[in-house]
C-alpha cells in the first residue's frame, strides 16, 4: 500500500508555491463527518500555512461522497477560484453500494477535470473499514486534506 511508504502530511514545503493570492473552493461530505470534518481541518490549515487568507477559502457541505460532483461542477462556474477540493469518505460495506460510489465519484471528478478551466482535486477517502480512513484523516499515515491542499496550490499554479 502506498500510503504506508509516504506520510499524506510530509513534503517539501519549500516546493509549494505561496497561495496568499489564492482561492480556494472545498466540497465536503457530510456522511462520515468524524472521517471528513478531520480531512476539512487538515486541507483549511495547510491552504492557510501557505498563506491562503481565511476569507479566500470557501466550503460547502454535500449530504454525501456521491454529491460531490455536483457540489464541485457549481463550485467551478464561481469565476473566482483557483481550484476546487473535494472531501469525502466511503467505507466498504456488506453491499456492492460501496463500488458504486467509488466509481461514480471518480469518473465524475475526472469528467470535471478535463471539461473545466480549474482543477478538481481528488481527496476521496476509498477504505476497506474505519480504521482506514483514521489513519488517513490525521492518523498514522498523515492526513489526505494536507496533501490535497498542497495539490491544490500546486495546480492552481500550474
Amino acid at each position: 500500500m502506498a500510503t504506508a511508504l509516504h506520510n499524506l502530511s510530509n513534503y517539501d514545503f519549500d516546493s509549494v508555491p505561496d497561495a496568499s493570492n489564492m482561492c480556494f473552493g472545498i466540497v465536503v461530505a457530510e456522511w462520515n463527518h468524524d472521517i471528513t470534518g478531520a480531512l476539512l481541518e487538515g486541507c483549511v490549515k495547510t491552504l492557510e500555512k501557505h498563506g491562503t487568507i481565511p476569507e479566500n477559502i470557501h466550503v460547502k457541505t454535500v449530504p454525501g461522497s456521491f454529491e460531490l460532483i455536483y457540489g464541485a461542477q457549481q463550485m467551478c462556474k464561481n469565476d473566482g477560484f483557483d481550484a476546487v477540493i473535494i472531501l469525502g469518505s466511503v467505507i466498504q460495506g456488506e453491499t456492492p453500494h460501496f463500488s458504486y460510489i467509488c466509481q461514480g465519484v471518480t469518473n465524475g471528478i475526472a469528467r470535471l477535470n478535463a471539461t473545466q478551466n480549474i482543477p478538481v482535486i481528488y481527496g476521496l477517502l476509498t477504505t476497506l473499514d474505519h480504521q482506514q480512513a483514521v489513519d488517513r484523516a490525521g492518523g498514522k499515515y498523515g492526513n489526505k486534506g494536507d496533501e490535497c491542499a498542497v495539490t491544490a496550490i500546486k495546480m492552481a499554479k500550474f
